[in-house]
């Protein structure tokens, strides 16, 4: 195990994932300011040791809500998704805006990418965003992305672990972090079992630990549980990247992970020849 989480530290494109739960407060579900420049330092200190990097982030519905003083009650079967349309609206432009004021602390230029299932799975789609990505990258960029909630309908139901996956396999990324409210991955439900086994290390990803996966995190804000971790496991080994799932607690945990260090659970690329993203993405449950 210990060369595997060597080889971390010649990793030279990264895509880092963060969840709604790991920006908020959970008192109040405003945006944890502390978190977020912790979060853009890390970044963009890989930025400066000359590695390609690539955040994807949730929380823009979540703050369009917060926003708009909306409650769960508030919303219903009838206007669920016209409600979480419009609050990715409201969301999505403040969140853009918090990330840029940091990002331009550190002398770090962003661009915001917003996309969905058809981003991929339409051959021309796929081949714009690529192009895009790579000039973004060779421009010395962080590309901030997020799913395009605000005209998707179906998409909404794809989550940003997943679409996380997907990114590093359209970018032809090595590593993949999952940042979460959780250590990794772990034989059963730790909330709910005491005796549930952790996970170091995944050297091939067959169905025993895919039927590890559950579909709560304790969450109430975010939509991803341990079942989209690993289908973005199996997306991201898949296309040839090393995956990691590692808990948002502490944000410095970034650099720790790229030091080597034994934290959170690693899932080994097995380059597949024969993947097929698109086929794939189109696959994924609406």
């Amino acid at each position: 195990m210990e060369q595997y989480r060597e080889r971390l530290k010649d990793k030279k494109r990264i895509v880092v994932k963060i969840g709604s739960s790991s920006l908020q407060h959970p008192e109040t579900g405003d945006l944890d300011y502390i978190k977020l420049e912790v979060l853009v330092r890390e970044l963009c200190n890989l930025k400066n040791q000359g590695k390609d990097v690539v955040l994807v982030t949730s929380g823009a519905i979540a703050q369009g809500k917060k926003v708009m003083h909306l409650k769960e009650e508030d919303i219903n079967e009838h206007n669920r998704i016209a409600i979480k349309q419009a609050c990715a609206a409201i969301g999505q432009s403040r969140l853009m805006m918090t990330y840029e004021r940091i990002f331009s602390e550190y002398n770090q230029i962003t661009a915001q990418i917003l996309m969905t299932k058809n981003t991929i799975v339409d051959d021309l789609n796929r081949y714009n965003a690529h192009n895009t990505f790579s000039q973004l990258l060779a421009m010395g960029v962080i590309p901030v992305v997020n799913e395009n909630d605000t005209v998707a309908t179906y998409e909404l139901e794809m989550d940003n672990d997943t679409l996380s996956a997907i990114v590093a396999a359209l970018i032809d990324a090595d590593l993949l972090i999952l940042l979460s409210d959780i250590d990794g991955l772990y034989t059963d439900d730790p909330r709910k079992n005491p005796d549930a086994r952790f996970v170091e290390i995944v050297e091939e990803l067959n169905d025993t630990y895919m039927d590890m996966g559950k579909g709560s995190t304790g969450s109430s804000v975010g939509t991803g549980g341990m079942n989209t971790k690993l289908t973005a496991a199996k997306i991201a080994t898949k296309a040839g990247a090393d995956m990691l799932i590692a808990n948002s607690k502490d944000i410095r945990i970034i650099h720790r992970l790229m030091d080597g260090r034994n934290y959170g659970t690693l899932f080994v690329a097995k380059k597949d020849e024969d993947f097929d993203l698109p086929g794939f993405v189109s696959r994924l449950k609406k």
